[in-house]
């Protein structure tokens, strides 16, 4: 069988999203309540609403699907999963010469860190913010942008 693409993970929802009541085990970190798990494409098009000059954080795409499902939360683990997917089908879709790709290089991590794990990694995320002209700093190992909070989407 062949290896699924990058694109083809992102179509595939699994049968997501699906909301379930916080376990017992899962309290202790998250409180109680309700938990929901975004389909891959749910966090793809979030990503894809930034537009040029704005970003947007991980913590604030889980709080959208929070509140668009009736959540109290949305799964960090599976979120963050999809946040890299949908970059990795971006760039997959780039290579194949289109143009209108998800602008993932503005999703950044909490207190506007970069994210490592994206293609070309923070490096590539730097590039592409720069051009945008955000001023992005190191900070010890990480690249954050300066004033993030200015530029975040409503």
């Amino acid at each position: 069988m062949a290896k699924k693409s990058w694109r083809e993970k992102l179509e595939d929802d699994k049968g997501l999203p699906r909301v379930e009541k916080i376990t017992e085990k899962m309290s202790k970190r998250w409180g109680t309540g309700t938990i929901v798990i975004p389909s891959p494409k749910e966090v793809d098009e979030i990503m894809k609403s930034v537009p040029r000059g704005k970003l947007i954080t991980i913590n604030q795409i889980r709080e959208r699907l929070a509140k668009k499902h009736g959540a109290t939360i949305a799964c960090p683990m599976t979120t963050g999963i999809f946040v890299s997917i949908s970059a990795r089908a971006a760039e997959e879709a780039r290579e194949e010469g289109e143009e209108n790709i998800t602008p993932y290089w503005r999703t950044v991590k909490a207190g506007g860190v970069l994210n490592e794990k994206y293609p070309g990694g923070a490096e590539r995320q730097k590039e592409m913010l720069e051009k945008e002209g955000h001023k992005i700093v190191k900070k010890g190992k990480k690249y954050v942008v300066i004033d993030f909070e200015k530029y975040l989407l409503e």
